[in-house]
């Protein structure tokens, strides 16, 4: 189960995604919000997180119009090692060695194209479960 919430910012793009989980077979939670009305973005980013956190949800999809406030936000939830995310490197990177359960990005920085390939390759990379990022993502939660 894909936890995905955003913004008034992020609405559109989020949209997007939910076409693109729907087509692959995913299923997913939407937390809102559920139009492009001004609202702020830490009421749906930490529902986001706790459902991830609380076990709820394996993944989060989190987007505002920079990435960058909902991914502090879901990062002060105990557990929760959301990565902003705008490249498809990154997106595999922080899988393999972050073990990131959120990814993040910016509807008013990447289009629809990148940002649906950015949650693929999210979804489909696994842990690289090697030791020393075992260790550091210990010292993370330490």
């Amino acid at each position: 189960m894909i936890a995905i919430g955003c913004d008034h910012g992020g609405y559109y793009l989020k949209q997007d995604i939910i076409d693109f989980l729907e087509k692959n077979g995913y299923e997913y939670k939407d937390y809102g919000t559920y139009s492009d009305e001004s609202c702020d973005y830490p009421v749906y980013a930490k529902k986001v997180a706790h459902a991830v956190a609380d076990g709820e949800c394996e993944k989060g999809i989190l987007i505002c119009g920079t990435g960058i406030g909902v991914c502090i936000t879901a990062n002060k939830v105990k557990g929760i090692r959301a990565a902003l995310v705008h490249d498809c490197f990154s997106a595999k990177a922080t899988r393999e060695h972050n073990d990131a359960n959120i990814v993040t990005m910016g509807a008013r920085v990447i289009g629809p194209g990148l940002a649906t390939e950015i949650v693929r390759i999210f979804l489909e990379t696994p842990f690289s479960n090697e030791e020393r990022h075992i260790r550091r993502i210990k010292q993370i939660e330490e």
